[in-house]
């Protein structure tokens, strides 16, 4: 008989690559996907798929129970916005809420990941099959950051980790020492954006992991999006964390650096 393993499946291509890493190592891939977040491609990469609305945690569990499911993964982003416009709560998921103290989007999923294991269904780190997306550490573009992106990087890592211990987000933008933009419910690209146009052609970008990230889930992603905003918003450098951040399309995003003038570090 064949592994099987279950998939929660958000927005983004990591639901489709964890998908076929997950075949090619001999699991039966089983989704639960969200409805207008996951691509409707991702049927034709798993062997069963259910199609959900967040909130909607006891027909999720009826889905891997009755394929014997007993380790997930929760893979692919879900916009903060839709949390208040597309959510369809079941009486377990009111019950989770209304039993937590803290309902910042990490305790969420903590206790989310905590009541399904309580039904048998261990939480695996989405990267568990794909190790080679995480970050690998040192300087990936032609360009090494200056001094003064260095000295804003060695500045924006600290306060970045900072409003990690808060829950705010994963990501900030800093010029001269000073910051312009703190990510929040709008995301990284957005929150680039923002920054980069505060900062005209003086900023850069720090993206760590929270220090009490649980990273089975929600680790830090950077991909060809990223480098795109910060071209669009004169963005000039990057600084992820090494081991703790996942990179798509790295060749192509490190090409599109080089051309567009940006750095690219990966530190710990």
């Amino acid at each position: 008989m064949m592994k099987r393993i279950g998939l929660i499946a958000g927005s983004g291509q990591f639901p489709i690559l964890f998908s076929e890493a997950a075949r090619k190592n001999g699991y039966e891939v089983y989704a639960a996907a969200y409805q207008n977040e996951a691509d409707p491609d991702l049927a034709s990469h798993v062997d069963g798929i259910e199609w959900l609305h967040l909130g909607q945690i006891r027909r999720l569990i009826k889905f891997f129970n009755r394929f014997d499911i007993h380790e997930a993964v929760m893979i692919g982003a879900i916009r903060k916005t839709r949390m208040f416009t597309d959510i369809k709560p079941d009486i377990k998921a009111i019950m989770l809420i209304a039993g937590m103290k803290d309902t910042h989007d990490d305790a969420v999923l903590r206790g989310f990941a905590g009541l399904l294991e309580k039904e048998g269904i261990t939480i695996q780190p989405s990267t568990f099959l794909l190790p080679e997306l995480l970050a690998t550490q040192g300087c990936w573009t032609r360009r090494k950051p200056s001094r003064s992106e260095n000295t804003d990087i060695e500045t924006g890592w600290r306060l970045a980790k900072e409003i990690g211990k808060l829950g705010i987000g994963q990501c900030i933008v800093i010029g001269q020492g000073s910051v312009l933009a703190v990510e929040a419910i709008d995301g990284t690209d957005a929150t680039i954006l923002r920054g980069g146009k505060l900062g005209r052609g003086n900023a850069v970008v720090v993206k760590v992991c929270k220090p009490n990230q649980d990273t089975r889930f929600d680790i830090p992603a950077v991909g060809m999006d990223t480098i795109k905003a910060m071209k669009e918003a004169g963005v000039t450098a990057i600084a992820i964390e090494a081991g703790k951040a996942v990179v798509f399309n790295r060749e192509e995003m490190t090409a599109l650096a080089d051309q567009s003038g940006i750095s690219i570090v990966a530190l710990s």
